[in-house]
């Protein structure tokens, strides 16, 4: 059955909620959502080109608000990039887009799939968990905002990803299923 994209913005939104901010996997995740300047958008792109166009018309968008309307957005992609190799092959196509936009100085494109794999990990490797998501998302981040975020922050960039292993590796199984409800069962 097909969801309709108020409940899929509904399924990301608790994500949102539940792992990124409350397992605190991005710090700086939460200013921004709460001051609701965190946009979610569907993409029913059945196409790469057709999604290139949406991100395109995305990341303009973003870059013509200012910052205290919209920090960042959140492009969910629902018909296309089921496949992490696909999506993870799309991510060199995005970057190009940023690339040939001169977009690359003012945005970024975080990554989050539902079978993400880190290279070198096998797929049930607890620190696969840290880019999981319920559909395949292409975040687009100002660069602005990650610098003024790191300019508060008490420690190096570093240190994020390996707080963020140790955070995943320490949920039991029970918090897994809950938190992850989307996820195979490897």
């Amino acid at each position: 059955m097909q969801q309709t994209d108020e409940k899929i913005i509904q399924t990301v939104d608790k994500w949102l909620q539940d792992v990124v901010i409350g397992l605190n996997l991005c710090p700086f995740a939460q200013h921004p959502y709460q001051l609701k300047r965190v946009h979610l958008t569907v993409s029913h792109a059945n196409t790469e080109k057709a999604l290139l166009e949406d991100l395109a018309s995305q990341a303009s968008e973003l870059l013509t608000m200012p910052v205290s309307e919209r920090e960042t957005t959140v492009i969910v992609v629902t018909d296309l990039l089921e496949e992490f190799y696909d999506y993870n092959q799309f991510l060199d196509l995005a970057d190009w887009l940023l690339e040939e936009n001169n977009w690359q100085e003012s945005l970024q494109i975080a990554s989050f799939h539902p079978d993400y794999q880190f290279a070198g990990t096998a797929p049930q490797d607890a620190q696969n968990l840290t880019n999981r998501s319920p559909f395949p998302l292409l975040h687009l981040i100002r660069q602005d905002s990650i610098e003024t975020a790191l300019q508060h922050f008490p420690t190096s960039p570093e240190s994020i990803f390996e707080t963020n292993i140790e955070t995943v590796e320490n949920l039991t199984d029970q918090e897994k299923r809950q938190l992850f409800p989307f996820l195979k069962n490897d």
